[in-house]
C-alpha cells in the first residue's frame, strides 16, 4: 500500500532525502514546543538516519509506521505522519497512535490533517485496527484541531511517566460499514 498519494501530497517510507528535514525539525524550539518534554535537538544528521532506519524496521515488522509527507508539487518534505505503538504511555495499551510532525514553513496548510486522514483510512482498511488514539500536550491547540477534522474524540487527560508532561488522548473507532440500499 506505500507509497500513498492525496490530492497534494506523498506519503512515502523515509530515505536518505529526508535526513536534513527531519534533523531541521528537531532542531526548531517552536515544531518541537510539545513535543515529549519539549527539548530541542541540535541538527544531527546520524540521528535522523537511526530514526529513518527504525521507521522502516517497524513497517517491516508491525505493516504500519512512520511516512514521510511529501508535498507533490514541490517534492519538498514536509514532515511525517505515522501509526506507532505508544510505548511512552504503557496505560493506554494495547494501542496505535496516530501522530504527525511538520516542519514550521509547512504548517497553516491542512497538509497534518490530509495526510492523517489518509493514514487513517490505511489504519482501519488495510491494517484491520478498530481503534486508533492520538496524544496531544494538553496546550498543542493546533494538533487538537487536526484532531477535531479528524473525527478523534477526546477521550481523557492524564500525564507522561517519563517527564510528567500533561497530555490529552484522543481515540476514533473503525467506521460501521454503510448498509447497501436496494
Amino acid at each position: 500500500m506505500i507509497p500513498m498519494t492525496t490530492d497534494r501530497l506523498l506519503l512515502r517510507q523515509p530515505d536518505d532525502d529526508d535526513l536534513a528535514p527531519f534533523a531541521a525539525m528537531n532542531a526548531d524550539p517552536e515544531v518541537m514546543r510539545y513535543i515529549g518534554d519539549g527539548s530541542v535537538q541540535p541538527p544531527d544528521p546520524d540521528r535522523a538516519a537511526a530514526w529513518i532506519a527504525r521507521a522502516r524496521q517497524e513497517w517491516d515488522e508491525r505493516g504500519h509506521g512512520p511516512l514521510s509527507v511529501v508535498v507533490r508539487e514541490t517534492g519538498r518534505t514536509a514532515g511525517w505522519v505515522t501509526l506507532a505503538v505508544p510505548t511512552f504511555l504503557p496505560e493506554i495499551l494495547p494501542a496505535v497512535e496516530i501522530g504527525w510532525r511538520l516542519g514550521r514553513q509547512h504548517w497553516g496548510h491542512g497538509y497534518a490533517t490530509e495526510a492523517a486522514r489518509r493514514l487513517l483510512e490505511f489504519g482501519f482498511a488495510e491494517c484491520g485496527l478498530d481503534r486508533i488514539v492520538s496524544i496531544r500536550h494538553v496546550d498543542n491547540q493546533p494538533s487538537r484541531r487536526v484532531m477535531d477534522k479528524l473525527g478523534l474524540r477526546f477521550a481523557f487527560e492524564t500525564v507522561v511517566p517519563a517527564h510528567g508532561r500533561p497530555v490529552a488522548v484522543h481515540e476514533i473507532t473503525r467506521p460501521e460499514p454503510h448498509p447497501r440500499l436496494p
